[in-house]
């Protein structure tokens, strides 16, 4: 006979089974990216003593997120990730400042008590759940955090050097060097955990899969996944592995996709870096402009991941300067937005993005979210409405022999000024001419459609009709902006809440869209009357390389 103890963690095993997420699951969703730390105060805290410059706490918790979390939901996310729950350095401050972010790893056993208490974090995680949101956990199991090369392995999970790696500087040149190797410098080190020992594969196993269960965690983040052994995921990661769930792993780099690609497989799904450094070379102003660099991009993608379709698509994170600081004009954040949510992959936002806000790399890419006042400006509008239109097509598309997420992104034409793009029965054409208006510049697009097939552009509700032998035309006379095209008579059948106000009649298609729609059109007019995204005298950050290279947290 079962205790009532047994039956209630009978229940908490249960409950976490029908919660936990398989690729599958994650592929329908978008998400948003949290420092803890930096994204909502208490009632009654000082808001303007978080400088990012002084890397310190500036006082973010579990419990400031679960209070906030309308506004991430209203924006349209179905899954939120926070920086790690995983107790950080103890010890005095560094010389690179406190561990606010999360990353400086002591004791993987216990949680982080500048975030919060285990019930606070059981309280987040319950909230999250009851809005029908996903969970997802930045978790670091490559290193430990250390002021020297012979730290005291005592205060840490794995309590003996035999579990570590003896110290030597990444070569990231060499991939053996980079497994083994520690990260960091000699000022803050990070101790190369084994992960090859099999005390520290069993360990590793039953921590992962207490913490999933314990919190409902539906996916896991991976940092530094490349720094680690690639048979060690398996026995931690997916359905098969310790946490039986979800995982989306670091694999820091530029445009080598081949690099990128080879850790699907010990993983579910990469954060795809290559597709991030396209989008910059394709879209930001200054820069070169690249759309190539995109579709070869695109074309390599599809010969080497395993599954494009579950890939992390992103244009900031805490690692890399913000979209902002690196492209002067406010239309190339709008397009590449669009191709993040309009393609292959999950789409994943960072806090603040949608803010337009500017830090040129760690720390200053760490800004607090509360000076912000959480305003629902121009862009977080933008993404409201990529999320409502991309929600809208998987949950329409789920139960049908073909799911708008699976379908495989297809290039229709692409030049120097932009490219159009097909993913299901969605068509998109995004450019890079920036924000002023170019007369004498368009893009031809040879659809699959007959002529005379009424589209809506779901950006503005407009009706577009396809012209002769299928093509459309895109015209900037108003400037770059994205262009989303889907056909109306689809709209209208599946009852969609995006421009849902659109009514056929005899002579075409009436336009009497809803609010969130009309938001957008009001985005989308009142930028194309800038020529430059305000940066009062900020040094643009052009693109910068990203060749592989050590980071402290």
């Amino acid at each position: 006979m079962l205790t009532p103890l047994l039956w209630a963690l009978l229940a908490t095993f249960l409950l976490h089974d029908a919660q936990a997420a398989s690729a599958a699951q994650w592929r329908d969703r978008s998400i948003y990216q949290v420092i803890i730390d930096r994204y909502a105060l208490s009632n009654g805290s000082d808001p303007t003593l978080c400088n990012p410059s002084a890397q310190t706490w500036c006082g973010g918790t579990w419990n400031t997120l679960r209070d906030n979390l309308n506004y991430i939901q209203d924006a349209g996310f179905t899954a939120v990730w926070i920086s790690p729950v995983q107790q950080n350095w103890q010890g005095e401050r560094t010389p690179y400042g406190d561990a606010y972010h999360g990353y400086w790893i002591q004791d993987s056993t216990q949680l982080n008590e500048k975030f919060g208490s285990s019930d606070d974090l059981l309280a987040l995680s319950k909230e999250i759940h009851q809005r029908d949101m996903y969970l997802m956990v930045d978790v670091v199991v490559n290193d430990v955090m250390a002021l020297s090369t012979n730290p005291d392995y005592s205060i840490y999970m794995f309590k003996d050097a035999s579990y570590y790696h003896t110290y030597c500087p990444v070569d990231y040149s060499n991939t053996t060097s980079e497994q083994l190797c520690w990260l960091g410098d000699t000022n803050v080190t990070l101790p190369d955990v084994d992960t090859t020992n099999p005390t520290v594969i069993s360990q590793y196993g039953s921590w992962i899969s207490e913490l999933v269960h314990t919190y409902s965690i539906d996916g896991l983040r991976i940092d530094a996944a490349k720094h680690v052994d690639a048979d060690f995921w398996p026995t931690f990661c997916g359905t098969e592995g310790a946490s039986g769930i979800f995982c989306m792993g670091e694999v820091f780099g530029g445009l080598d996709v081949e690099d990128a690609a080879e850790w699907q497989g010990p993983l579910d799904s990469v954060l795809n870096y290559p597709m991030y450094t396209a989008l910059t070379q394709a879209f930001q102003i200054p820069g070169p402009l690249n759309i190539t660099a995109l579709t070869e991009t695109m074309s390599q993608g599809k010969q080497l991941y395993k599954d494009t379709t579950v890939l992390g698509n992103f244009l900031e994170n805490q690692d890399l300067p913000r979209w902002a600081s690196g492209s002067v004009d406010v239309q190339t954040l709008y397009n590449a937005m669009t191709f993040n949510f309009m393609t292959d992959g999950i789409p994943i936002v960072y806090y603040g993005q949608e803010q337009y806000f500017s830090g040129a790399g760690d720390p200053l890419n760490r800004e607090p979210l509360w000076p912000s006042n959480y305003t629902k400006t121009d862009a977080y509008k933008f993404i409201q409405m990529l999320n409502q239109f991309r929600n809208y097509l998987v949950n329409s598309t789920a139960s049908t022999s073909n799911p708008w997420t699976t379908a495989e992104t297809q290039v229709l034409t692409a030049s120097q000024y932009g490219i159009a793009i097909m993913k299901g029965d969605v068509i998109t054409v995004l450019t890079n001419v920036g924000s002023p208006a170019q007369n004498n510049t368009h893009i031809a697009v040879a659809t699959p459609y007959d002529r005379n097939t009424a589209l809506t552009n779901i950006i503005t509700c407009e009706q577009w009709v396809v012209g002769s032998q299928g093509y459309i035309d895109v015209q900037y006379t108003l400037g770059g902006q994205a262009v989303i095209l889907h056909p109306s008579t689809i709209l209208a059948a599946n009852k969609s809440p995006v421009c849902s106000g659109l009514v056929q009649t005899s002579q075409g298609v009436d336009d009497d869209s809803t609010t969130l729609s009309n938001a957008a059109l009001s985005v989308v007019r009142s930028n194309f009357r800038l020529t430059l995204w305000a940066v009062d005298s900020v040094v643009i950050a052009v693109v910068l390389s990203m060749a592989v290279g050590w980071r402290w947290s």
